[in-house]
């Protein structure tokens, strides 16, 4: 049994996802009681059939109407249709081309102003310096976070993202605490902007509204917390993971400099390549055929996003790092 929380595994698990998907596409791994799919097809199954795989983690997704939901929030990543789609078209009114267009130059100053500390140096650890700091920046801003609580908000997000354990589900007593001093914090955010609302991400959800649905206080609480950890982490990984493709081959990376143009084709090359989410949750709503395996109703099912991204059945070449790549429908998102 591979230890998928093995430092070795962690820094390298293609080989493994390719031995899975050769020998053994749908696995069920007894120690952690939970089935795993490694192939494209089989992980874009479970991550797309909404009739046979559900967000939640007992199989009931929450799916109820707002006003059931006011206590407990929601989540996008654990909500399933019709829901999550009524959730989703509330969220993307805060997130059109023209709101993320204009995030743009403010975006190109903070990362500019990270890079400045640094330049005397002549070094940069870009993780630490670059990588981290940007998305939580970006993201305080776009919630509504004055600058003077920026480092508040740092240590918030340091702790909440420490205890997200995507294999075992865990949490830990300072990600708790975390979450209860955050929540108190926009609890006052939202109380302010519902009478003075400003031009942040908070007002803009406290205005969103589809038909009969709008987002309670919950709600909102729930989507800063979810964009706090998933934007946060993922925006971290794709910076580290681009520098670290391009280090490992030169050629590609002077052939970006010399058509500078490539630069989206060259984002989707990595996000396939090594995908900032390696894998996603689903727990099975009924017994389901996948491959020449039964996966049993209520059975919690692991994805593997980086493996069906390699698949050698979907890309032609998959280990080869080519950002002038035609065809790739990766599964990134």
């Amino acid at each position: 049994m591979i230890n998928l929380l093995s430092p070795e595994f962690l820094s390298n698990p293609y080989p493994v996802y390719e031995m899975f998907r050769k020998n053994q596409p749908v696995a069920y791994m007894e120690s952690l009681q939970l089935w795993s799919v490694f192939t494209y097809d089989h992980v874009k199954t479970v991550l797309t059939d909404h009739a046979h795989f559900s967000s939640g983690p007992n199989g009931q997704a929450k799916t109820a109407e707002p006003s059931e939901q006011k206590q407990e929030g929601f989540s996008l990543i654990t909500t399933d249709p019709p829901r999550h789609t009524d959730l989703r078209s509330l969220v993307n009114r805060a997130f059109t081309p023209k709101a993320v267009a204009a995030l743009e130059p403010r975006i190109e100053e903070i990362a500019n102003e990270l890079l400045d500390k640094n330049a005397n140096t002549g070094e940069l650890d870009l993780i630490r310096d670059f990588a981290y700091p940007l998305p939580v920046i970006v993201i305080a801003e776009l919630l509504g976070v004055p600058a003077a609580d920026r480092d508040r908000f740092k240590e918030w997000s340091d702790e909440i993202v420490a205890g997200a354990d995507a294999i075992i589900g865990g949490g830990q007593a300072g990600s708790r605490q975390a979450h209860m001093e955050m929540n108190d914090y926009f609890k006052d955010i939202i109380a302010q902007r519902r009478v003075q609302p400003q031009n942040d991400l908070v007002s803009t959800l406290l205005a969103a509204e589809e038909g009969n649905s709008h987002l309670s206080e919950s709600d909102i609480l729930s989507f800063c917390r979810l964009l706090l950890v998933a934007g946060n982490e993922t925006t971290t990984n794709l910076i580290g993971n681009a520098v670290l493709a391009f280090l490992e081959h030169p050629a590609e990376w002077d052939k970006l400099v010399s058509r500078p143009e490539m630069l989206p084709n060259a984002i989707e090359e990595v996000l396939r390549f090594r995908s900032p989410v390696q894998a996603m949750f689903r727990t099975a709503k009924q017994d389901v055929q996948i491959g020449d395996q039964t996966i049993p109703q209520g059975t919690r099912v692991v994805a593997w996003i980086g493996s069906a991204n390699r698949d050698e059945a979907k890309f032609d070449e998959p280990a080869r790092f080519d950002i002038s790549r035609e065809s790739n429908a990766h599964l990134a998102f």
